[in-house]
């Protein structure tokens, strides 16, 4: 597909086949993410593919965690709050996904189940982590989301779905214990991939953007 097609129809995948990804063509995404910008050249980005048993094997500790209530201790703090106009985006999402699947997304029953649903991978064969270096600036996250970006749209292009998610940071000592990574590591972001089960509920949804004259600003 040509770049444009990539970037409008990309979209968060929350069921996956499980079948596993071959080596070569999850490498092959990555050897395409790797030419993402970044400032100075500084490429910041490492990752880690986990899959199969040790991949259930994190799941289950993962979850572990959560429903023994320990707090979570990302290494990028959950935002406490949002403007309000894109506080009002995020109301409004909500409203629309609970329209659609007849579910109260604020009840403390579905978010539980929604986490653990995270932490399980949605059923993806594949779990990705990246990480950087904790000494970089802030503006290394920047380049750090570039690099996130090129990935998933390097993965819709070969077929196969992903999906960002915070959630897989909560326990990120957890994470880096399991790994190997060393505490020097900042754990940015989790992101599933697979091949997307589109015959499945979950990826009926496609979210909607605002008009362009909202974030574009004309000056002649």
């Amino acid at each position: 597909m040509d770049a444009v097609e990539c970037i409008k129809t990309r979209m968060s995948i929350r069921k996956f086949r499980p079948e596993p990804v071959p080596k070569e063509v999850l490498m092959d995404v990555f050897d395409t993410a790797k030419w993402s910008p970044s400032y100075k050249n500084t490429q910041p980005w490492e990752a880690v593919i986990v899959s199969g048993a040790k991949k259930d094997e994190l799941s289950k500790r993962l979850v572990e965690v959560f429903e023994k209530g320990e707090k979570p201790k990302p290494d990028i703090p959950e935002p406490e709050s949002w403007p309000s106009h894109i506080d009002l985006r995020i109301r409004e999402l909500f409203r629309k996904r609970s329209e659609k699947f007849g579910v109260d997304f604020s009840e403390p029953a579905y978010i539980k189940k929604a986490k653990i649903a995270n932490f399980r991978f949605y059923g993806a064969p594949h779990g990705i982590f990246l990480f950087q270096d904790a000494s970089l600036p802030l503006w290394s996250l920047f380049d750090m989301g570039l690099f996130a970006h090129g990935l998933m749209l390097a993965a819709h292009a070969n077929g196969l779905g992903t999906v960002p998610q915070a959630f897989l940071t909560d326990y990120s000592n957890v994470v880096k214990e399991f790994l190997g990574i060393p505490e020097s590591k900042r754990l940015v972001l989790g992101i599933s991939i697979g091949y997307p089960d589109l015959a499945d509920k979950a990826n009926s949804f496609r979210t909607g953007r605002v008009d362009i004259n909202e974030i574009v600003k004309w000056v002649e």
